[in-house]
């Protein structure tokens, strides 16, 4: 992640935590927060499955590390539903192997949907990304950062807990929250570039290669 940044941040567990819901399994989507290790609360980024019909999201890299567990914050009555699978630490995302048989994917939480995948978002587009924090935002894309395809900027609140959130442009999934520069929620934010990170993904193999949002 670029040294220029700061990290978005996970929320610690317990603030501003939701309700838990007795209901089983847990509902979980792009947008959705997802308490990781018990430790602290980030944002999925997306759901759905890779090419082995493995049921797997993305979020952040630095929420945490290979073989945390994961839990839906909205129903921590679920237990843990997914295992950190991988984190690459230079991209700053993180792949989640869920146990399908604990979760209910969706494309739509809050007011986003995710239908494709895409990027990196470019100026003059609005993009908008839906964190547990702060909700939807959206704010102007000011396009690739450094001169490299793997960073944008966009002037878009993000929050700690906002981490992973999807970043979107319409229903397509371009990035995710990784950062801000100098204020949070004045910006601008910095997100990871998605089609980098599904190349990167494709690249490597193995858990999450092959993804496609439910």
């Amino acid at each position: 992640m670029a040294t220029v940044a700061l990290a978005a941040g996970v929320l610690p567990a317990g603030a501003q935590a939701g309700l838990a819901h007795a209901a089983d399994p847990a509902v979980l989507g792009g947008g959705s927060g997802i308490v990781v290790g018990d430790q602290g609360v980030c944002t999925l980024t997306t759901i759905g499955h890779d090419a082995a019909s493995r049921l797997v999201g993305l979020t952040a890299g630095h929420c945490s590390a290979a073989g945390t567990s994961v839990t839906a914050e909205a129903n921590r009555d679920a237990g843990v539903v997914g295992t950190f699978a991988y984190t690459n630490a230079d991209m700053d995302y993180a792949v989640i192997e869920f146990d399908p048989g604990g979760v209910v994917p969706v494309n739509h939480v809050g007011n986003t949907t995710i239908t494709a995948l895409g990027g990196p978002v470019q100026f003059p587009d609005i993009a908008c990304k839906q964190g547990y924090t702060t909700g939807q935002t959206c704010g102007l894309a000011y396009g690739d950062v450094f001169e490299t395809n793997n960073w944008a900027w966009t002037q878009i609140c993000v929050l700690p807990g906002d981490s992973g959130g999807p970043v979107v442009v319409g229903t397509t999934l371009v990035g995710m929250v990784n950062g801000y520069l100098y204020v949070p929620c004045l910006g601008p934010q910095l997100g990871g570039n998605m089609a980098a990170i599904i190349d990167d993904i494709d690249a490597r193999g193995g858990v999450g290669a092959g993804f496609h949002p439910i």
